[in-house]
């Protein structure tokens, strides 16, 4: 042995070398992922007027395409997250974000009503899996104590983006084309994929950036890997598991409410209440630029209830609560005389909304374990049917009552009926292994 390297009598032995935070960066991709996923997703609302000039569309055949990409989304999430769980996220997120931007560029190019559904249905195909593969990468690489903090952020960084979306959109408009502005959003996910490909990696212990420090964090408590992620039995499990269908039931609200945004709310504040132009890009994009005061706090909120009170409380209490306050708020919303007071109704209550969302993604994970990505696929699989169903049913309810306003008594009413499922939710029962003893 080289007694150079044992420790001399009176010499204190170096300090270990701080932890580094290579899992920053991985939540610096993730959210950057987000905010453009909403950037391409969010911005076909705010130029559907000048599409459907451009292609002699109805505000029906405009449903049509807004619910293709969600019914093409809801088909292949949960495919698409078990793809991630078994592959690993660097590899199907690269693919993911290089399909769905060839389709924003896409999107630009489409000559008739049918082209427009086709190419909004492969760009859902091709985006489903993105958020689910991010809740995958954040089991294995964010300690448990910094979840719902880190949830709350890749929210906020989506929310932010669909927010300033329609101020870019309608600035842009004054320059280019609406089909060249689908070509630039389209571009930037080619860099992402790029950037993401060469220097993220599946495992914290795999990347070279990561020291003996901060792996040490990051796996404390961590789920071990797994190697089952098939079978009859696996799928058994997931089909009808209490917390699977209670975590469906709450969550079809959430994105119903999101998808009236994203589609319907500049069309409703410009006829419903005649909202001019020069405001119309505030309005609509007040319910996001809120919500991401709501993700930011909401994540906080559930790491330090957990934490205080249990996964029982600080998860499902907290989240069936403030479903109770968004539906307050989206009821005064429908009675509103004005346009601005209705957008701010809208607003407080999709904020309310997302501040549940850290709660909601952080149950997945703690009742997920190493099979998160599926789970929250399926129960992101439930909000896409909400947002499958939104836009149809939005016009369907304006043209049967007269009034736009029902389509915001009904999100109230789902609001109420999501709170129910936060009741029925248990974070301690994992969905494929035994129950977590503990009595909070």
């Amino acid at each position: 042995m080289n007694q150079n390297l044992a420790p001399q009598p009176g010499i204190e032995p170096p300090p270990a070398s701080p932890a580094t935070h290579a899992r920053f960066k991985v939540v610096a991709f993730c959210v950057a992922l987000a905010m453009v996923t909403y950037l391409d997703r969010a911005c076909i609302s705010t130029l559907a007027k000048n599409i459907r000039a451009s292609l002699s569309l109805s505000e029906g055949q405009m449903g049509v395409v807004f619910s293709a990409f969600a019914l093409a989304y809801a088909a292949f999430e949960i495919p698409t997250a078990w793809w991630a769980d078994r592959a690993g996220t660097r590899s199907v997120l690269t693919r993911i974000v290089v399909w769905w931007s060839g389709f924003t560029i896409a999107t630009g190019a489409a000559f008739n009503h049918l082209s427009l559904v086709v190419i909004r249905f492969l760009f859902g195909a091709g985006e489903a899996g993105a958020w689910p593969s991010a809740a995958r990468t954040f089991s294995r690489w964010i300690p448990r104590s910094e979840r719902g903090k880190v949830q709350g952020i890749f929210f906020a960084g989506a929310h932010l983006a669909g927010g300033i979306t329609p101020f870019l959109v309608i600035f842009l408009l004054e320059y280019f084309h609406w089909r060249t502005i689908f070509v630039l959003f389209g571009a930037l996910g080619f860099v992402w994929a790029a950037a993401w490909w060469l220097w993220f990696r599946d495992e914290p212990e795999a990347h070279p950036a990561v020291n003996p420090a901060e792996l040490a964090r990051i796996t404390a408590g961590r789920e071990p890997d797994a190697s089952h992620h098939g079978g009859l039995e696996y799928w058994k499990r997931l089909a009808t598991h209490r917390n699977i269908w209670a975590l469906c039931l709450m969550y079809f609200a959430n994105s119903y409410a999101f998808y009236f945004c994203i589609t319907w709310l500049p069309t409703y504040l410009e006829v419903k209440h005649g909202v001019a132009a020069a405001s119309l890009g505030l309005l609509a994009g007040l319910p996001l630029l809120l919500s991401v005061l709501g993700d930011l706090f909401g994540g906080v909120a559930t790491d330090w209830a957990v934490g205080a009170f249990g996964p029982r409380v600080g998860r499902c209490l907290l989240g069936g609560s403030v479903y109770v306050l968004a539906a307050a708020a989206m009821f005064w919303a429908a009675v509103a005389p004005s346009g601005t007071t209705a957008a701010i109704g809208i607003a407080v209550a999709v904020a309310a909304s997302m501040f549940t969302l850290a709660a909601a993604w952080g149950t997945c994970l703690d009742i997920g374990g190493n099979h998160a990505g599926v789970v929250s696929a399926a129960m992101n699989t439930s909000g896409q049917v909400g947002s499958v169903l939104c836009p149809i049913v939005v016009i369907w309810l304006k043209d049967l009552t007269g009034d736009w306003n029902s389509a915001l008594v009904l999100i109230a009413g789902l609001f109420l009926v999501g709170a129910v499922g936060w009741a029925l939710i248990d974070p301690r029962r994992s969905v494929f292994e035994e129950p977590q003893k503990e009595t909070t």
